[in-house]
């Protein structure tokens, strides 16, 4: 991920990175629990998984990227990345770690939400620094809020 941008020091992107980073970690938590033979540890973790990224996608969807999503430069990219939150979704929704198939896919899951993740760090984060105005960034600040009502009245982070 960049560090060269400064996007980082938006209350908005450090909470997105910090979620990103909360949900690999119990990501790869999981996939250490199977390794382990742990499944039930891993099936909680998995658990934990959908629903730290669903208030975490309903944060960016409602915001982030909806205000982005409004530009033609931004709309095919964003409507992607929105593709594979649903089907992500889905999968963690249906997963059953008692099958093979699953376990596989599971691990490919993870995989793949690490470069859907670069897309947005890499990507699309830093391109909000140049492409949202005053509004469009309370805008967005004010849905990552409404989708993380039990987060304290700020972004930032001590």
């Amino acid at each position: 991920m960049c560090h060269y941008c400064g996007c980082r020091e938006i209350p908005l992107i450090r909470e997105f990175i910090a979620e990103h980073e909360s949900v690999t970690d119990t990501a790869g938590n999981a996939l250490r629990a199977l390794d382990h033979g742990d499944r039930e540890l891993a099936g909680e973790l998995v658990a934990r998984m959908g629903l730290e990224l669903h208030a975490h996608w309903q944060g960016e969807e409602d915001g982030l990227f909806a205000v982005m999503g409004g530009d033609a430069e931004y709309a095919d990219h964003i409507g992607a990345l929105v593709r594979e939150h649903r089907e992500l979704a889905v999968f963690l929704g249906r997963v059953d770690l008692g099958r093979a198939e699953d376990v596989v896919q599971l691990r490919e899951a993870v995989d793949e939400l690490h470069r859907h993740i670069a897309k947005e760090e890499d990507g699309l984060f830093p391109a909000s620094l140049t492409a949202l105005s005053g509004e469009e960034w309370d805008r967005s600040m004010a849905a990552w809020r409404s989708a993380h009502p039990e987060a304290p009245g700020n972004l930032g982070r001590p």
